[in-house]
């Protein structure tokens, strides 16, 4: 480890330590072109958006297909879990912003998020939803309220 200063401002170099997992399990399934993931924070599902316009959740501890949504005609490329309020938040190229309930299938609520493609969504609580344009560099924030 060495130590050296610059200016106003201190600099540390430390040898980085290589990163090991221990995998327990492993979830193999055969799929479009996976375009996002998200793991659920209470149940055993790992949500999968796809390049076909279609969501999937799987089991990963029983390896099986829990639920598929049929959301665009065009690519998914985002999609999040809100465990709170049991929805699905996605994002595709359509420019459309949907919310489902993970349990019954029924959509929540749909809007126009961006003029160009949505590329990644992040939620912040089960109330906002944050959206990310990396192609421009925007934010968009966007306030998903339940009518």
């Amino acid at each position: 480890s060495t130590q050296s200063t610059w200016g106003n401002q201190s600099q540390v170099k430390t040898k980085e330590m290589p990163l090991k997992l221990d995998v327990k399990k492993k979830l193999c399934s055969r799929s479009e072109r996976v375009k996002s993931i998200d793991l659920h924070p209470e149940m055993p599902w790992v949500l999968t958006a796809l390049y076909s316009g279609n969501i999937t959740i799987y089991d990963h501890s029983t390896q099986t297909t829990v639920k598929t949504f049929e959301i665009s005609q065009s690519p998914v490329r985002s999609a999040k879990f809100i465990s709170r309020k049991q929805w699905v938040a996605t994002g595709s190229d359509d420019l459309i912003i949907r919310i489902f309930n993970y349990n019954t299938m029924e959509k929540i609520s749909q809007f126009e998020a961006h003029s160009d493609y949505i590329r990644y969504l992040l939620a912040v609580s089960y109330t906002h939803l944050r959206a990310h344009e990396t192609g421009r560099n925007l934010v968009c924030r966007l306030l998903l309220e339940k009518n």
